[in-house]
């Protein structure tokens, strides 16, 4: 009790760091330094965490720690915790907008920075709920003319625009209470519904009356003249969620077909499932898109790195007899990339693969009774997908949905068939067997029956070095490129990944992950740090309290991982 308060009545106040502001302005840009430290403002706590070196350099790191004055609802589990969290990043960020200035000076001096949130609701450190307390973690570029303090302009953001922020974005007052209640019971129902995929023998919902179309390309946000998604009406399946009942299209585990003319909506609609893996924020238009957790878009991806990995269930007899038990090759071919993608997937524990014939190898995918008749198996390596997918789900679980428009081969293994009729779902899954029994195809099924052995790998800590010059560096590019010492990881054909601050706590993680790589596994490597964030939080992977990070999968912690060049395996 006494230590407490020694430290209330001997922290910096305000009007010290206005002092300190005033005593440094016009030096040297170093002499920021001494405005290190605890501020008391009175509503909340500033803490001044690290300050920059110069004006181009990365932002000064801030914190603020203020009482947490929400009611017990909007806390009352999780879900709404991690909602409540997202919604004040968001509101935070529209008053920097309001209220800060901008830039003013050299480099990046007067911006105020804080993780900026797209469509999608994730768990992050911009936000923290530390108890009763609620924290904020952001940056600002102090500013300077040239390399000289400008203290004025210094005090005006911290003293003035950061106590404006902080009073419009952080209280329950300042608030819209219907705007964040929904945010929260919204997703609280995805939480739900995702969580009973399982019971309802599940691996994917898409809601009645979901907008799944996107303004563009760079545009996530809804496609305003887009036509409401309508569930055929023998898959149409009723879930009653926490705080609504919902309605609209189930997909069962097995083999999906999403069928159907050009531009009718086929991977639109694939798109929305891969997304479904995320809540997604009130007015997006898939809110009750979900989907299961570990499920994984698989793409082929030319020119990718592969590290003794077993791909012998789908290439074997390569010529020169390459080893295809312990694969490795700098350069994948489409097909060889395609089919490490989906061993390693396998490995990390993926329970679904969402794939589409656009972004495929066809040699990977199919081979007709043709080509068998003009080359041989005995001269053909590859065991295309279409060979695979079922015994990869009787006997590993594993489902598969793929879009298909251009062959009927799949038709003879599909559990189900959707077709895309300008836009709208229809079942033909009876229509598809019924072309199937009446146009046999002559081919053979290639390959052995089973499916064959999935790899197990054991990462070798050394071999992921994030050495450059005299310490580590680590560095995320957007959500495409992730900087690991002196290699590049080359992340743009993970195509779930959605947010720059996923990249950087997955490489956190990367460099978080080498205490576990002692001959374990990579995928107990990757069940053990996920573990090890639940039951912390984000804040396990790094020393330092920043604010960029956000939740990732092990999937793609493990995509991250196989695709870092310098890799090596045991």
């Amino acid at each position: 009790m006494a230590e407490n308060f020694l430290y209330l009545t001997f922290m910096k106040t305000r009007e010290d760091l206005h002092q300190q502001l005033r005593r440094i302005d016009g030096k040297g840009y170093k002499a920021y330094k001494d405005i290190q430290g605890q501020f008391d403002f009175e509503d909340f706590v500033l803490h001044i965490d690290y300050v920059q070196g110069d004006p181009f350099a990365s932002p000064s790191r801030l914190r603020l720690r203020l009482d947490n004055h929400f009611p017990e609802w909007a806390c009352r589990n999780r879900s709404r915790e991690v909602a409540l969290r997202d919604f004040l990043a968001r509101q935070f960020a529209r008053c920097i907008r309001r209220f800060a200035q901008g830039q003013r000076g050299s480099g990046k001096s007067g911006a105020i920075f804080i993780c900026q949130p797209g469509q999608e609701i994730l768990e992050r450190t911009a936000v923290v709920l530390d108890k009763d307390k609620l924290e904020v973690r952001f940056q600002v570029g102090l500013p300077a003319f040239g390399r000289r303090i400008a203290g004025q302009q210094a005090a005006a953001i911290l003293l003035e625009e950061l106590p404006a922020i902080v009073k419009h974005s952080l209280f329950p007052e300042a608030l819209d209470e219907y705007r964040l209640r929904e945010h929260l019971l919204t997703n609280e129902d995805a939480d739900a519904l995702r969580d009973q995929l399982d019971a309802l023998n599940l691996v994917a919902f898409v809601a009645n009356g979901a907008l799944l179309p996107r303004a563009s390309g760079i545009d996530p946000r809804p496609l305003e003249s887009g036509l409401p998604f309508k569930s055929p009406d023998n898959m149409v399946v009723e879930v009653q969620l926490p705080n609504r009942k919902v309605s609209g299209m189930g997909i069962a585990p097995g083999i999906t077909l999403i069928t159907g003319g050009g531009y009718h909506g086929k991977s639109t609609l694939l798109r929305a499932i891969e997304l479904g893996i995320y809540n997604h924020i009130p007015g997006d238009g898939r809110e009750f898109v979900v989907t299961h957790p570990n499920a994984l878009k698989i793409r082929a991806e030319d020119g990718r790195f592969v590290e003794k990995l077993n791909i012998s269930p789908f290439i074997n007899n390569l010529p020169g007899a390459i080893d295809t038990l312990r694969f490795s090759t700098r350069n994948a071919s489409g097909s060889t990339s395609q089919a490490a993608n989906v061993m390693e997937a396998l490995e990390a524990g993926a329970r679904a693969l969402l794939i589409d014939e656009d972004t495929s190898a066809t040699n990977f995918m199919i081979r007709d009774h043709r080509m068998q008749q003009l080359v041989p198996k005995e001269r053909e390596p590859i065991t295309p997908f279409v060979d695979k997918a079922r015994p990869l789900y009787e006997e590993l679980g594993v489902s598969s949905i793929i879009v298909v428009g251009g062959s009927g081969l799949y038709f003879d293994i599909a559990d189900s068939v959707l077709c895309m009729v300008e836009y709208e779902p229809q079942d033909l899954t009876a229509r598809a067997h019924e072309i199937a029994r009446a146009y046999p195809e002559d081919r053979s099924a290639e390959g052995e029956k089973s499916f064959g052995a999935l790899p197990r790998r054991a990462p070798i800590a050394e071999s992921l070095d994030a050495q450059k010059g005299n310490r580590e560096k680590v560095r995320a590019f957007g959500t495409r490129s992730l900087q690991f010492g002196t290699e590049e990881i080359g992340l743009s054909a993970v195509e779930q990944l959605v947010d720059n601050s996923q990249l950087n706590a997955i490489g956190d993680a990367l460099l978080y992950a080498r205490k576990y790589m002692d001959g374990r596994s990579l995928a107990e490597i990757l069940e053990q740090v996920m573990a090890d964030i639940e039951s912390g939080s984000l804040d396990v992977l790094s020393r330092r309290k920043e604010g960029h990070s956000a939740v990732f999968r092990k999937l793609e912690l493990a995509a991250a991982l196989n695709r870092l060049r310098s890799l090596r395996v045991e």
